[in-house]
């Protein structure tokens, strides 16, 4: 079972979903991504929470709280926020 506390809805050609997982990977927050191209029910869900687009990326957090194309400031924000920033 996944016990990420971080959810990253993305695709492969999204350049701020590689600049949002460069964030986190550089900072060592863990994260679980799921890329909505390849499946229907997290595109679905992208797009239930985000007024039918598929914005990418959609970050969902272990709060509940959600960030859509989050700029690197937001992230940091909200990862200190959570205690995940190492």
């Amino acid at each position: 079972m996944d016990t990420s506390p971080i959810i990253m809805y993305s695709t492969t050609w999204c350049g701020d979903c590689k600049r949002s997982k460069s964030f986190l990977n550089s900072h060592g927050v863990l994260y679980t991504e799921i890329n909505i191209e390849e499946d229907e029910k997290a595109m679905a869900y992208v797009q239930k929470i985000n007024d039918g687009m598929n914005s990418v990326p959609t970050i969902v957090f272990s709060d509940g709280s959600i960030l859509t194309e989050p700029t690197n400031e937001d992230l940091e924000k909200k990862v200190k926020e959570l205690g995940l920033l190492h």
